[in-house]
């Protein structure tokens, strides 16, 4: 701007400002919205989260280009920036929502961030489910493996002192009663081929001596003969 007057230098200062805190930005068309429509609608982003603010477009293309902001193309016709503190989905629904009932609303597109959004990402962003619905839903996808994993851990020292005690019980670890008793080995038997083996060779122990002869039987019998 050349040679600006100060209160279009303080307007765009107070959208650098504004676009440089927001979450996020959606930019609008408001023609053919009356002023009660208008106030109803800065009601519905108010609760929302969301502020409602109409500024002229050579303004807001000031502001944007010193913060680096692509939203050149969005900057067509009467234009109202919704400026978003906290979760931009539910300032997207109140758009959608108001706009359902009042058509001469149209959304251009925005900024998540810098970011930029166009008129389909607003709309998605809509359809998304609010960030606390969201973060519930994960926390009750947590918490089913999480119970589960608790579980376990609760489990593992009780599994953990019923081994040790079956091992002690045993003998298998230290603090085993002393007095165990020793394990029996089955002797093994002797095998029928090697019986008779055994049999065999007791007589040869019995053989080391000579028969003995009986020699008074023997000169009693050549006696007898003589005197006959």
């Amino acid at each position: 701007m050349e040679n600006p007057r100060p209160e279009k230098v303080a307007v765009v200062d107070e959208v650098r400002a504004k676009l440089k805190a927001a979450d996020a930005a959606v930019l609008t068309e408001y023609r053919g919205l009356n002023v009660a429509a208008t106030a109803q609608l800065r009601s519905a982003l108010r609760d929302a989260g969301g502020e409602y603010k109409i500024y002229k477009n050579t303004l807001v293309r000031f502001a944007a280009r010193d913060l680096g902001l692509e939203i050149e193309d969005l900057l067509t016709g009467p234009t109202a920036i919704a400026f978003v503190q906290g979760d931009p989905v539910i300032v997207a629904k109140a758009l959608k929502e108001f706009a359902k009932t009042n058509p001469a609303l149209v959304i251009k597109g925005g900024l998540l961030g810098s970011q930029p959004l166009t008129e389909a990402d607003v709309k998605a962003l809509a359809d998304v489910e609010p960030r606390e619905v969201l973060l519930a839903k994960f926390a009750g996808l947590l918490a089913a493996p999480m119970q589960q994993f608790a579980g376990a851990l609760q489990a593992l020292p009780r599994d953990l002192a019923y081994g040790l005690k079956a091992l002690i019980d045993i003998g298998g670890a230290p603090g085993a009663p002393a007095d165990a008793p020793a394990p029996v080995v089955d002797e093994a038997p002797v095998a029928a081929d090697d019986a008779p083996a055994a049999e065999a060779e007791a007589p040869a122990a019995e053989t080391d001596t000579e028969p003995e002869t009986d020699t008074d039987t023997a000169d009693a019998s050549t006696d007898t003969a003589q005197e006959s």
